[in-house]
């Protein structure tokens, strides 16, 4: 029965094509699904959602965030979204292309974020997601750390951490490392 499916719908395929149309190209479920979740976003107003590839290409795409309260406030942070085909069973790879002197994501982009790891579930969506990045700059995370530095001087002096935060996103060094101007 199965193969009969199989048959018909290339059958389909073909007398589309003989019909001088383009062939269409299937989306996959992931697809389907992040387009869903994309229509349906409810975003803070501190951020925005972007298409660098162009609107064809929804399983690439960025997110900036403008923290307008906590240490990072002023600050302009943009992140790549990267979806596969198998989502929502498999999160979004998510990297921070702004560098940045935070507990939560390291020098190369990666953040610490429970459910872009172990936490996720297919429940979740892409609004989840933002939020919680959200989050991370409103309540930056000492306990969880990628950066282990900012988050040792979070912990025990918040004052210098405040500090660290300005002299980076006003494009300084902190310690030896440079950052550069993101506000």
């Amino acid at each position: 029965m199965i193969n009969l499916f199989k048959v018909k719908a290339k059958q389909k395929e073909i007398a589309e094509n003989a019909n001088g149309k383009a062939p269409v190209k299937k989306q996959t479920a992931g697809e389907l699904r992040l387009h869903k979740d994309i229509s349906e976003l409810n975003l803070p107003k501190t951020c925005t959602i972007s298409f660098p590839n162009g609107k064809d290409d929804l399983m690439n795409f960025e997110v900036t965030i403008r923290p307008d309260e906590g240490y990072y406030c002023g600050g302009t942070f943009v992140f790549t979204f990267q979806v596969s085909s198998i989502y929502p069973h498999e999160a979004p790879k998510v990297k921070c292309k702004t560098k940045v002197y935070h507990p939560n994501i390291d020098l190369e982009g990666n953040v610490c974020l429970n459910i872009l790891r172990e936490d996720w579930k297919p429940v979740l969506n892409i609004n989840t997601i933002i939020y919680g990045l959200f989050h991370l700059f409103t309540q930056p995370n000492y306990e969880d750390p990628l950066n282990h530095d900012a988050a040792a001087v979070l912990r025990d002096n918040p004052r210098m951490f405040e500090s660290n935060v300005r002299r980076a996103m006003a494009g300084g060094y902190v310690g030896n490392t440079f950052f550069p101007r993101c506000m």
